[in-house]
């Protein structure tokens, strides 16, 4: 790397609060991720250590990936290169192998983009609040000063972990005595479309009682369908209508990077992220209660869930015998309070899933095969199913670009802040009818200029007179 001296780097803009993001070229360079790499094995203390390095099917994660080898190794660490893989597989590597980790990915950002993820070993989140400050402070300093070479260069090899991801994960869920489903799997041309065959298919281990139907499997960081966010409802069309017209018992969407799932029931209609924490949680209950070969029984099992997530994740995992525990959103807030509350399983309304035998760590692929095995066990469709997860309607999350947001929020505030309704703080402001009938959620966003409003209601009808009246104060 070129040295620069007495030059002012910033990289503010693309360290979040989660993650390193930007657009390839300019606020993500080769020069940038080697500056990173290095300064990632010096503020972790990783010298001679093993990291590893993985990425996905981006057309820069190759480059990324040689540039961060490049920064880890001379600052002495040993790098193995897992080379394509998804991100929730880096998590499965950083907890088997327990060594730290680095992803290159955007997740659902556009193809532009590129990015990357973090984690200690045991799969551990490096954040704002665990290190990624210092080492986008140290980056900097890297990069206007050059890298310094330690006492001896690190090494580099590759290591394959697609097979022993996915036999972990059938470890986990038995799916060998399920019914005859039909499965179509949007992968968006992101890296499910390399891991489903692998754990859902014959590729790599012995057939499971399902038949695939894939929707753009080709890796494809261009994104030539559609792009791989299916947290937009317009990216699910093509689902929609190829489980319909398949006649499939089920569709599953990943994200580019795959670490999340959303489900789509046999008439085409998307089953809630909640709907879904909560049929998992069920299911992690009465396996943590049953106890196994390595785990004693437990009497109350704890379910995290975010704030965002519908009401009737705390009132069926209370039901069951857990013990739920409501936290802010984001997935470093979670897989802290995971490991702190040694919870079974975590979700959120974004996809996200929480694994405790999964490293504490989300995947998507986990969820979405617990999903088929309750599907699998029983002979009804799973609009049926689905249905007793559902109770309350939700307005999903709605988003309204403001100028002044403290003043929108302000005026909610004043509106609802009154007798037989209760408000609490814990992540933005969420307002709850005493008598149970509604609640809603505001949340300012960390990187952009949006109030982001979740509302639920006992019913339709009450959602939408909620959700409108709230909208038309921050909208005033």
């Amino acid at each position: 790397m070129t040295s620069v001296e007495n030059t002012r780097i910033d990289l503010s803009s693309s360290f979040k609060a989660y993650d390193v993001r930007g657009i390839v070229g300019e606020t993500i360079t080769a020069d940038i991720v080697e500056a990173v790499g290095a300064a990632f094995v010096d503020v972790l203390e990783l010298g001679g250590q093993t990291v590893l390095v993985g990425g996905d099917m981006r057309p820069s994660s190759p480059e990324f990936c040689a540039a961060f080898a490049r920064g880890a190794t001379t600052r002495g660490a040993d790098v193995k290169l897992l080379n394509l893989i998804s991100t929730d597989e880096l998590y499965f590597a950083c907890g088997s192998l327990q060594a730290a980790g680095a992803m290159f990915t955007a997740s659902h950002n556009p193809a532009e983009y590129n990015g990357i993820k973090m984690a200690k070993a045991g799969a551990i989140p490096v954040s704002s609040e665990t290190g990624l400050v210092e080492i986008q402070h140290l980056s900097e300093k890297y990069l206007a000063e050059g890298i310094p070479g330690a006492g001896s260069t690190g090494s580099i090899s590759e290591q394959d972990v697609l097979r022993e991801y996915a036999e972990y994960l059938r470890s986990l869920v038995d799916l060998s005595g399920s019914r005859p489903l039909k499965i179509v799997v949007d992968a968006g041309n992101g890296m499910a479309g390399m891991t489903t065959p692998a754990v859902l298919g014959s590729q790599l281990l012995p057939a499971l009682p399902f038949e695939i139907v894939p929707l753009y499997f080709e890796l494809d960081g261009s994104f030539p369908n559609h792009p791989a966010n299916p947290l937009e409802p317009a990216n699910l069309r093509d689902l929609q209508a190829a489980v319909v017209a398949h006649g499939a018992n089920i569709g599953l969407a990943f994200d580019g990077d795959a670490d999340r799932c959303f489900v789509i029931d046999e008439k085409g209609t998307p089953v809630s992220p909640s709907a879904v924490t909560a049929l998992v949680a069920r299911r992690e209950i009465a396996r943590a209660k049953a106890g196994s070969a390595t785990r004693a029984p437990e009497l109350t099992p704890v379910i995290i869930h975010n704030l965002i997530t519908s009401r009737a994740v705390p009132e069926l995992v209370t039901a069951d015998g857990g013990r739920p525990v409501r936290t802010r959103v984001g997935h470093s807030f979670i897989k802290a309070v995971m490991a702190q509350e040694a919870a079974v399983f975590g979700g959120e309304h974004s996809a996200h899933y929480y694994f405790r035998d999964f490293f504490n760590a989300d995947t998507g692929m986990l969820a979405a095969m617990h999903v088929l095995a309750a599907l699998g066990e029983q002979d009804g469709p799973l609009s049926e199913l689905g249905r007793e997860y559902e109770p309350y309607v939700s307005s999903g999350e709605i988003n309204s670009r403001l100028a002044d947001i403290p003043a929108a929020v302000a005026r909610v505030r004043a509106a609802y802040e009154r007798d037989g309704v209760t408000l609490d703080e814990l992540d933005g402001l969420t307002f709850t009818a005493d008598n149970g009938e509604w609640w809603f959620n505001l949340r300012a966003s960390n990187t952009e200029p949006y109030l982001r409003l979740n509302a639920e209601a006992i019913d339709a009808a009450t959602m939408i007179s909620t959700r409108d009246d709230v909208l038309a104060l921050v909208r005033q």
